[in-house]
């Protein structure tokens, strides 16, 4: 499970043998499943709060274009 990206006290990290849509799993205090798009949806949460949800949105729409590059290495 490579580590794609950290930021705001998250870990980014997509899994090898995952599946479409391009998504990243956003663990803190919570684990949540959000996909490489735009508006980042969060399309799973396991735990955590609110606000952590939010700041992992706000990292993926920062660093959207390297976590989808990230996931095209990983997954062709």
């Amino acid at each position: 499970m490579p580590v794609a990206l950290r930021a705001y006290g998250l870990r980014f990290v997509i899994y090898l043998n995952d599946h479409e849509p391009p998504h990243v799993h956003a663990i803190g205090d919570g684990e949540y499943k959000i996909a490489l798009s735009e508006d980042a949806t969060i399309i799973g949460a396991f735990g955590g709060t609110l606000a952590t949800a939010r700041k992992a949105q706000f990292a993926v729409r920062e660093n959207l274009a390297m976590l989808l590059e990230k996931w095209d290495e990983i997954h062709g």
